[in-house]
């Protein structure tokens, strides 16, 4: 492991708040919109959006690295190891049809690799699986950026928490100021958000608002 994936790995650990975010390219703010969530309190930003172009998500990527930098914060890639080697990203999230772990450090051995889990078997296997970094559990509830997957409800998040693991791990799903209460008291310390910030007129604030409500 190098210095510098050591280093990626304990910031990492000590994150709390987690963005996916699209390109925003309809509204062509992305990079006032990151600097914002950052300010605000977030961690890691991923650039999430599905049949996008290889080089529109490199652009991006490169708008996001740069905010992460000056923010001392980590930015992420989405499911494909080849954009995320070229974007040369911090973290690279997978999920259960894409890539597996394993063939992801092939192509990106110095990312941090996480993995999406929605049952309990899954949770099991990924606390048992080397090249997982982290994992997220849920959707909590369904949502519309994953549409025709239902909730998990709470009780994932509950199953990881009392496994006692060290590996860090995030509940997503339907997470906001409404519902972010609920699922600290379920066990979890982190969260993935996507909508709450999004959509927010003022992402600074509805991220300080989240994580206000997040153990250190």
């Amino acid at each position: 492991m190098t210095t510098t994936s050591q280093a990626v790995r304990e910031r990492l650990a000590a994150s709390r708040l987690y963005l996916c975010t699209d390109t925003r390219a309809e509204r062509g703010d992305l990079r006032g919109f990151v600097r914002a969530a950052f300010a605000g309190g977030v961690d890691i930003v991923q650039i999430r959006e599905k049949g996008i172009e290889a080089a529109q998500e490199l652009a991006a990527l490169e708008i996001v690295a740069e905010e992460a930098r000056a923010a001392e914060a980590l930015v992420a890639a989405n499911d494909r190891a080849d954009v995320a080697a070229l974007a040369g990203v911090d973290v690279l999230h997978v999920g259960q049809d894409d890539l597996t772990p394993a063939q992801v450090r092939r192509f990106c051995p110095d990312a941090v690799v996480g993995l999406s889990t929605h049952s309990p078997e899954q949770l099991a296997a990924a606390l048992a699986e080397p090249d997982v970094d982290y994992f997220c559990t849920g959707p909590i509830w369904a949502t519309p950026t994953k549409p025709g997957r239902p909730g998990v409800g709470l009780d994932l998040v509950r199953a990881a928490a009392e496994s006692g693991t060290e590996t860090p791990w995030f509940a997503i799903g339907g997470v906001s100021h409404e519902t972010i209460g609920e699922v600290v008291d379920a066990g979890a310390t982190r969260v993935v958000v996507v909508r709450e910030i999004t959509e927010s007129h003022d992402p600074e604030a509805a991220a300080r608002r989240l994580r206000h409500v997040l153990p250190d």
